[in-house]
């Protein structure tokens, strides 16, 4: 395909940090511009960012809804390809629903929906419209997760027996919603984040790092939320057992009042003849435990790594990639695969590598499922994958 996607953006205005991010990795390979928005819900914000963002006037609106109608009528040769939508959780399946039913493609911002059934029916939208859709659990990016996975599922590690995972933050240790803060105010909003706070924010990120890893499903959960911080209406801490498929156990713990941390995302995996760590404050390093053997450290960037992993590497060795990078490895795997189906080529394997609408129903089972847990007298109750 000789051209770039034309990308539109839904949110991600002025004050919004998730919208520059996706910007700035959506833009990192050269295969995706900008071309529209409808940047807030406030046209006249809207607007401003526009003009930050050197927008042709004409190709800024004032809601969603006005984008999506009017870029749908422009030709065939300058309308968006796709849009990317990183609005708070409640307005996220409106837009993707009728971005899909109007003929374009969607990146869309984690959680999928603010409710499992919003899932559930994008799902069926997704099925529906043939479109194609990234989720943007950022995490699964990193080249040396690509690494882990491919270890074991090769069997290099022997049969999964536990899985630990744990993300911990400490911005929420005060009580910063209180104060004139965005990010604090929305994510700690039950109408505009959902039933959870932290779980939902972070814990989800945990949880589909631990199924994407180690290759297996949750199947029961033993969950046990808390509100710290007085005057809070989600939780912002919490823990939670967990039973996978083909009796492996693990434990996953997500809070943001640990003062002091910022994000260093964790995860191990132990099997029968081994195991892997890695965490994100050390991204380029993936440490490997053999029950006999001494302890490897493998390093991104080198010639002896998976086809995936070397694929989502742009530096050589010793060159430290991160957190904007692993987001535009899941930009870069969706714009391939997009402009193969454009083109009517089939995509490579390694492009197909990106989330998608199953890890957003999965993500936001979890939600309901711990939160249902941790208000439970019972020990252990089913997870229920709501399908």
């Amino acid at each position: 395909m000789g051209r770039k996607l034309r990308m539109g953006m839904i949110g991600g205005g002025r004050d919004a940090f998730i919208g520059g991010v996706h910007r700035i990795a959506a833009f990192i390979d050269g295969e995706i511009e900008m071309v529209c928005g409808a940047f807030s819900s406030n046209p006249e914000k809207s607007k401003l960012s526009g003009e930050e963002l050197k927008l042709s006037a004409d190709r800024v609106y004032g809601s969603f809804e006005e984008m999506i109608l009017k870029e749908k009528e422009l030709p065939a040769d300058k309308k968006m390809d796709f849009v990317s939508i990183v609005t708070p959780n409640h307005l996220h399946f409106a837009p993707a629903k009728m971005a899909m039913e109007h003929g374009f493609h969607v990146v869309l911002d984690k959680p999928a929906t603010f409710t499992l059934a919003e899932a559930i029916e994008l799902k069926e939208v997704i099925d529906r419209t043939g479109a194609l859709f990234c989720l943007t659990h950022t995490y699964t990016g990193y080249p040396m997760i690509k690494e882990a996975k491919h270890l074991i599922a090769t069997g290099k590690i022997g049969k999964v027996r536990k899985v630990f995972v744990e993300y911990p933050q400490g911005w929420l240790t005060e009580f910063r919603e209180g104060s004139n803060y965005k990010q604090a105010a929305w994510r700690t909003d039950p109408k505009r984040s959902g039933i959870s706070g932290c779980m939902g924010d972070i814990g989800t990120h945990a949880f589909n790092m631990a199924e994407y890893v180690s290759g297996l499903q949750v199947q029961s959960i033993c969950a046990d939320l808390h509100i710290v911080v007085p005057g809070r209406l989600l939780d912002d801490d919490g823990a939670v057992l967990l039973k996978f498929e083909h009796g492996a156990t693990g434990f996953l713990y997500a809070t943001q009042v640990a003062a002091g941390e910022e994000n260093n995302l964790k995860i191990r995996v132990y099997g029968e003849l081994g195991g892997i760590e890695w965490q994100q404050e050390d991204a380029n390093t993936l440490q490997v435990k053999w029950l006999h053997e001494p302890t490897q450290i493998l390093r991104a960037g080198t010639p002896y790594l998976s086809a995936n992993a070397r694929f989502g590497t742009r530096t050589p060795p010793g060159h430290p990639e991160g957190y904007l990078e692993a987001f535009a490895n899941l930009y870069r795997n969706f714009a391939l695969t997009l402009q193969a189906r454009l083109s009517g080529d089939a995509p490579r394997p390694e492009w197909l590598d990106f989330p998608g609408i199953e890890a957003g129903i999965r993500g936001m089972a979890f939600i309901e499922n711990v939160i249902a847990s941790s208000k439970s007298e019972l020990k252990w109750t089913p997870f229920d994958p709501g399908s």
